[in-house]
């Protein structure tokens, strides 16, 4: 217990020495003047017969906004399928073969009255099916009174003109085509096209997609090709973004972005600043257009 008790009483006497250097360090930091020069403030400088020049002041740099356009690559897609190629019809052919081969007879009894024109028409278009698909060999031709064979045909074509059949098919080569004139819609019926403009930018004539500007709140390509056209834009967000090479470098950034188009019934009405307008393939806008903006734009067309 008298230990204890000497521990108590040295700890008593350790704080109030605490205390009492405490008070002792207040009362000496009020005698000294305190210091209201800021740390960014220039000081004098303290070297004799040197002077330093005054602070200049430093004006925030301005951040120039890039200037935002938007183009439309509107595609008029292909109003005829490709014809076939050597090794797509014999595969065709072959698959017919098979089918035919493999395929249980039609029953033209049930479907047809016995005797009748219709049921005459079948089988004459049957045996020039099987002729087409496994030759003329192999179709074995039935005796017939050659007199009643004549008039089956005759009577046959009399009906399939009576039905319309036998009409010239519209010719897949358009005469806008022949003509070259690439204004038309009905040109390179297989081949997907797309509108190009021709305007002046910068001195000279230049071919490029429609495009309108952000600031002047036009709706893509409307002030360009006018209102007569009925489109389907694919989608909201773009497709590719171009950004053209600066003539003044004092001048902003210039940014176009791409969206798909479609056009559905319509043609092009240009402004007055539009010089010409075509509806080009790829292959035929690659030789229009300037080498670098074509490097920017090929990916986002279809070859065909």
């Amino acid at each position: 217990m008298e230990a204890l008790a000497k521990f108590g009483a040295s700890v008593y006497m350790l704080v109030g020495e605490v205390r009492m250097f405490r008070r002792h360090a207040i009362s000496s930091l009020r005698h000294i003047p305190l210091c209201r020069t800021l740390a960014t403030e220039a000081q004098p400088s303290t070297s004799v017969g040197a002077s330093s020049p005054p602070p200049q002041p430093i004006t925030p740099k301005k951040s120039t906004k890039p200037r935002l356009s938007t183009a439309i690559i509107l595609n008029r897609s292909p109003i005829l399928t490709r014809p076939l190629t050597p090794f797509e019809q014999a595969y065709h052919a072959y698959q017919a073969r098979i089918r035919r081969a493999l395929h249980q007879p039609f029953p033209y009894d049930f479907y047809f009255k016995q005797g009748s024109l219709l049921e005459t028409r079948f089988n004459l278009e049957e045996k020039e099916r099987e002729k087409a698909a496994f030759g003329s060999g192999f179709v074995q031709e039935e005796w017939q009174d050659p007199v009643k064979a004549e008039a089956d045909k005759a009577a046959v074509k009399v009906l399939a003109q009576q039905e319309g059949e036998g009409e010239p098919l519209t010719p897949r080569v358009h005469a806008s085509d022949k003509s070259g004139d690439t204004k038309s819609l009905d040109r390179a019926g297989e081949r997907n096209l797309y509108l190009l403009l021709k305007s002046k930018e910068n001195g000279k004539d230049v071919w490029r997609f429609p495009q309108g500007g952000v600031e002047k709140s036009d709706f893509l390509y409307q002030a360009e090709c006018g209102e007569k056209m009925d489109t389907w834009i694919v989608s909201r967000n773009p497709i590719g973004v171009y950004k053209p090479p600066q003539v003044d470098t004092s001048s902003p950034e210039h940014v176009i972005f791409f969206y798909k188009g479609h056009i559905m019934a319509g043609q092009v009405a240009p402004a007055e600043s539009i010089q010409d307008f075509a509806w080009l393939t790829k292959q035929e806008i690659e030789q229009q257009v300037d080498k670098e903006y074509w490097e920017n734009v090929k990916d986002m067309l279809s070859d065909f």
